[in-house]
């Protein structure tokens, strides 16, 4: 049986986060305001997945998946000892990295503006700290895409199907039992 996690905001918001940050990285210098703009669409997004994070229901909350530094050192030992359990929302791996996703595209997109204003234009130590925390992003990215696919491979599950329609198999499912 199916169970709705990801409703249509969360989704939206997911999905329109990445293919701003690809549009921003991709028009990097060569396409100035089509960088500046997704930065700042990039920046919008996140604002709203955050007012969702605090005040939304269900799997969207992040007091539903952002979890203590114990609990997720704990899941950390368990999934390296192959004892990882399921969860339907974020696995508090999962939840940490959603908030390094959206902190660090916070930060770039804050710097990214700085560097736009007299008082910072030309400011070499904030290029540097720019372009530093893009390749944090890449990096975050990087490992967010691993992550889901080691879950997914883990616990035989379609999680980017999830992201995509909105649900994932309930925990009676036979998909629920690790290997």
């Amino acid at each position: 049986m199916k169970v709705k996690v990801w409703d249509l905001s969360v989704r939206l918001l997911h999905w329109g986060l990445g293919i701003t940050i690809v549009v921003a990285w991709m028009a990097g210098e060569s396409s100035l305001r089509l960088h500046q703009w997704a930065g700042y669409t990039a920046l919008a997004i996140v604002m709203v997945r955050c007012i969702r994070g605090a005040v939304g229901g269900g799997y969207a909350r992040f007091s539903q998946f952002v979890r203590t530094p114990a609990v997720v050192w704990r899941y950390a030992l368990s999934v390296v000892q192959h004892r990882d359990a399921r969860h339907l929302g974020h696995n508090p791996l999962g939840g940490w990295m959603v908030c390094a996703l959206l902190g660090c595209t916070v930060a770039l997109g804050l710097t990214g503006w700085l560097y736009t204003l007299d008082r910072f234009w030309g400011m070499a130590w904030l290029e540097w700290l720019h372009l530093s925390l893009a390749w944090t992003l890449v990096g975050l990215i990087v490992a967010h895409v691993a992550g889901v696919v080691f879950t997914s491979w883990r616990h035989r599950e379609n999680l980017v199907g999830s992201m995509v329609h909105g649900h994932k198999a309930d925990a009676t499912s036979p998909q629920e039992s690790a290997p």
